[in-house]
Formats: structure tokens, sequence, C-alpha cells
């Protein structure tokens, strides 16, 4: 009786012949602006490779309001963006006290948002119901405690639908045990996905 579903939830949701397409490109826009990024210099990366955040007490403190609120503009967005989940995870670990060196990947994260505002997520019509997961962990480790992060991404057919990015409950002594917690976490959202 409304129509074609368009928007739904702050979610963009474009419907054509080969399936639904979910989008949060205002939301993005409007993220980006509102912190004064939108004029700064785009990056192609959400988070530096070479930069490993860590409590850094000897670095300059940053104002906590701001951070907090970049911080909690960034879970929403992640709803169709698993591209930006683990930056998204490591920089909330620094909410309670935020140096420069957080403000900074902070800011990179956002400028990256900019770049990447039209991404989408496609849901195929053509597609299959075999559920697939995949997961992966961090070879990096953590640079305070040591832990691991792993994620995983999940499908229907050759439909993501659901993606996790999070970091390990206790300490792996070796690859292979990181690997197999790795796993174990995968199937378990995986049993519960079914």
């Amino acid at each position: 009786m409304v129509g074609e579903l368009s928007y739904f939830l702050g979610l963009q949701v474009k419907q054509t012949d080969c399936g639904l397409f979910i989008l949060q490109s205002k939301y993005a826009k409007d993220l980006v602006k509102r912190f004064g990024l939108d004029s700064m210099k785009h990056t192609r990366t959400p988070m530096s490779t070479n930069v490993k955040l860590g409590h850094d007490p000897t670095s300059k403190n940053v104002d906590q309001t701001v951070y907090r609120n970049m911080i909690g503009s960034l879970p929403y967005l992640t709803a169709n963006r698993p591209d930006i989940a683990f930056s998204v995870g490591i920089c909330a670990r620094f909410q309670a006290d935020p140096k420069e060196s957080h403000l900074s990947a902070m800011r990179r994260l956002i400028r990256y948002v900019n770049e990447t505002v039209d991404h989408e997520i496609l849901y195929s019509r053509e597609s299959n119901l075999e559920l697939a997961g995949y997961s992966d962990v961090d070879w990096a480790e953590n640079v305070d405690d040591r832990k691991r992060i792993s994620g995983g991404c999940f499908y229907v057919g050759s439909n993501l639908v659901s993606w996790i990015s999070k970091k390990q409950n206790s300490v792996s002594l070796s690859t292979v045990e990181a690997e197999y917690i790795a796993a174990g976490s995968c199937c378990t959202q995986l049993l519960w996905m079914k």
C-alpha cells in the first residue's frame, strides 16, 4: 500500500532485477560533515597497517567527549559496512583515555568512510541457500594484553548476512590455538544462524 521500500531505519534500499542493494550513504555523509572531515584528503584504507594502537601514557590527552562522539557514531554504520567493523572495534577500546594517536586513527577511519560513502551490500535474488562461514585471526596481536582479534563472515549462498570482529577472551600460546579459537567462534555463529 505504501509502495516499494526505499528507506528504512537509516538504511537506503535500492531494489533492482538482480536483487536488493543496502547502503547508508546519507548517514555516512552526515557523519563526515558533522566532524568537519568532509574537506579533508580521503584515504583508501580504514586503518594503517604500520601503526599498532595501544595505551600510550606518554602521549598528549585529547577531549574525551569529541572522541566518544566520533566512536559512538560509527557502530550503526557497521550495520552494512563490514569493512570498518575491525577498525571501529580497535578505536572503541580507548574511549576511557584517548590520546592523539587514537584520535588520529579515528579521523583516518572517518576519512575512509568519506571515500567510500557509496559502498553497498547486494542481496542477490539468484542465490542458493547454502550456509558458509569464514574465519581468521590477526597475526599482529594486541600490544597491551597480547590477545588476538578473530573475525569472520557468513554467507547464505552468495549473500553476506553476518560478520564479526572480536577480541579473543584468552591469550593464545600458539598460532594454531588462536586459529582453533577463531574457528570455534565461527562455528558457534553458524549454529546460532541455523
